[in-house]
């Protein structure tokens, strides 16, 4: 079965970097537009960015110059570069795929991982 895995989660100090990475595994045909998204403490849950098939990408106003997706198709990995961040930045980060499989093609989430930034 297809699985999203999660990993680069932490605690960072404000004005720090983190990397996420997400790796999908299972019988997968190809993947499309790769996903990151958040949720704070309270708060809902919110797309970051996303980047398409083709490498185009678009981010939410409040990560725009500070955060930078990217994917390697070979390794059907999407990572989530995380510059200058902020005590808001703070919430459990959550990878999220458009993959096609043998027979159908359907939206994956990952489990999620911690990211913590202290002031």
């Amino acid at each position: 079965q297809v699985q999203l895995v999660e990993s680069g989660g932490g605690l960072v100090q404000a004005g720090g970097s983190l990397r996420l990475s997400c790796v999908a595994s299972g019988p997968i045909f190809n993947t499309n537009t790769m996903r990151w998204y958040r949720q704070g403490p309270g708060k809902q849950r919110e797309l970051v960015a996303f980047i398409t098939g083709g490498g185009s990408t678009n981010y939410a106003d409040s990560v725009k110059g500070r955060f930078t997706i990217s994917r390697d198709n070979a390794k059907i990995t999407v990572y989530l570069q995380m510059n200058s961040l902020k005590p808001e930045d703070t919430g459990v980060y959550y990878c999220n795929a458009d993959i096609r499989t043998a027979s159908e093609t359907r939206n994956y989430w990952g489990q999620g991982t911690q990211v913590t930034v202290s002031s």
